[in-house]
């Protein structure tokens, strides 16, 4: 247990929460851009990342541009379909998630690697800010070989950027994009919903240039 009874570890398979085989239904549209969460997006480009509380995280790729929807979700854990509760009493190994998709004719993947690594501090493990507990961990989990490599790349450049400014080494999560599992309707765009409503979100104030493959 770490700091306020929060879990700091992620369970193994046969200690996570057995869950249920039943989708969490996502009903109606983006409320800020009006497009659908769960369609083909043939041709468009998409990215899956979680970077602490996952409301301050989706509006700042919502506010991205070329960014045309968002969802957040729990990925990287053992429990199939979570509930917010589960996710949060640490017994899921999942962390709170989001996934965006962007037209690949106006951004790009880099761009949107810049997007998660200026966004939030990746150097906090089990963490970001106050928020504590394995489902606020920092992770970057890619859909092709091409973005596996532009994800380490990204990492290896913002790390000589950190240890440049004097700050630490990065914790963040990179593996292969595991299931993503939609988070309950009240999650989605919480802060276009609740404009007043809790971010938490903060960055380490250094920048992570674009053209990764060149850097």
């Amino acid at each position: 247990m770490g700091l306020f009874g929060k879990k700091m570890e992620i369970p193994s398979a046969s200690e996570a929460l057995p869950g249920r085989t039943e989708r969490m239904p996502i009903a109606g549209a983006h409320v800020v851009t009006g497009e659908a969460f769960d369609a083909p997006f043939e041709g468009h480009g998409r990215i899956l990342v979680a970077m602490g509380c996952f409301w301050g995280a989706e509006r700042k790729f919502w506010q991205a541009p070329g960014v045309i929807s968002t969802s957040v979700g729990y990925v990287a854990g053992h429990t199939p379909n979570p509930t917010y509760e589960e996710v949060c009493s640490g017994r899921t190994g999942h962390t709170e998630a989001v996934r965006a998709i962007f037209d690949r004719s106006v951004t790009s993947y880099e761009e949107m690697l810049r997007v998660f690594w200026e966004s939030h501090d990746p150097t906090q493990g089990m963490r970001q800010g106050n928020d504590t507990g394995t489902q606020y961990r920092s992770g970057l989990y890619y859909y092709d070989d091409e973005q596996k490599a532009l994800a380490h790349r990204s990492r290896d450049v913002f790390q000589e950027r950190l240890s440049v400014a004097g700050l630490g080494k990065i914790t963040t999560e990179l593996q292969s994009a595991p299931e993503y599992y939609f988070a309950e309707d009240l999650h989605q765009q919480y802060l276009a919903k609740n404009p007043n409503g809790y971010c938490g979100l903060g960055g380490t104030g250094v920048s992570c240039p674009i053209g990764l493959t060149e850097a």
